[in-house]
């Protein structure tokens, strides 16, 4: 796993309030950043025993934001616990900024790797095993998609049927709120998109942001953490399928959402596969129109790595192995994609 050090973390003061709210918390604690993430923070903490823990803030300077709302994340993981749902589990939470400048939560450390890149996919599962590997993520999908949102305190989202359009505007007014310049593809891709909302079916948990290497993988080749809750919500869960598929680069693609896509290396299934999994899993009433949940997802991926790029030019994420210039030539490139799929429809 690699790490980068930060300046979101005070050592001194983290750490006292580990040992103060975490059973088990031995210092002198070490914290390191786990690199990969372009949005909250992500620390690995170990402590004098070699105990582990992993803990989560917004990126610095937004300790308060609504779009990284880490307290919103943690309280995600405690409504899953207890479901067949495979997710970290939370061990505390801490919102007094004089910690360590921003609210941040801690929750289980689960040993497992991340399948980042294809060096790593090429490292840790063998070719024969990559069928079973996206047939498991397949299946942890399936499986939060059939928790009924009600059963988990939710049910005051459960009725309503207006997911995508809401996805919409807010990840539009993101985009037009906190902004260094304007990518017309994005603005005319959602114009397209708010035009042709297929009608939603029975509303479900949607990650919001699922994806192979938002997943850990334990040796034996099954999912032992679904990661990356922040964008979690209630409505379409077509939305999830229609972001892993996007994701989910084949060898021949021209351009693809990641830079350097774990899915590219021979032995996975298409996306087409996905599909067929996917919908054998879930047996929905009637076929599902697909293409506009890709569409849409290529769009939405432009908008967050767009904000990534404005974030990074200001400063906000902190030490990053990437220029603020990659992450804004990618997003013209995402956009220019969303707006091939838009016109389509």
């Amino acid at each position: 796993m690699s790490s980068i050090t930060d300046t979101g973390i005070r050592d001194d003061a983290v750490s006292r309030w580990f040992t103060d709210h975490v059973d088990g918390a031995r210092g002198p604690l070490r914290f390191d950043r786990i690199a990969g993430g372009r949005s909250n923070l992500t620390y690995l903490v170990t402590g004098s025993d070699d105990s582990r823990w992993v803990l989560r803030r917004p990126p610095l300077g937004m300790a308060h934001s609504r779009a990284h709302d880490v307290l919103r994340e943690a309280e995600v993981l405690d409504r899953l616990r207890g479901t067949p749902v495979p997710a970290p589990t939370v061990v505390g939470t801490c919102d007094d900024d004089s910690v360590t400048g921003a609210p941040f939560f801690v929750m289980n450390h689960i040993d497992g790797v991340v399948l980042r890149d294809p060096e790593t996919v090429t490292a840790a599962v063998p070719r024969d095993r990559r069928p079973a590997a996206a047939t498991a993520l397949v299946e942890a999908l399936a499986a939060l998609h059939a928790v009924d949102p009600r059963d988990v305190g939710w049910g005051g989202l459960a009725d309503r049927d207006d997911y995508v359009a809401r996805q919409l505007r807010r990840w539009s007014t993101n985009w037009a709120h906190d902004r260094v310049r304007v990518l017309d593809d994005i603005g005319r891709t959602h114009d397209r998109l708010l035009e042709r909302i297929p009608r939603q079916g029975d509303a479900r948990i949607v990650h919001g942001d699922f994806r192979l290497d938002n997943c850990l993988f334990t040796a034996d080749g099954t999912i032992g953490g679904i990661l990356d809750w922040e964008l979690t919500t209630v409505g379409d869960p077509l939305a999830d399928l229609g972001q892993l598929l996007a994701y989910w680069a084949q060898p021949d693609d021209d351009v693809c959402a990641l830079e350097n896509p774990p899915t590219r290396v021979e032995g996975f299934p298409t996306r087409d596969d996905l599909v067929e999994q996917y919908l054998a899993a879930t047996r929905p009433d009637t076929v599902p129109d697909i293409d506009f949940y890709i569409a849409y997802n290529w769009w939405k991926i432009a908008c967050i790595v767009e904000g990534v790029y404005t974030r990074t030019l200001r400063g906000a994420m902190g030490s990053s192995d990437r220029s603020p210039a990659s992450f804004g030539a990618q997003a013209e490139r995402l956009a220019e994609q969303a707006w091939r799929y838009a016109k389509r429809l």
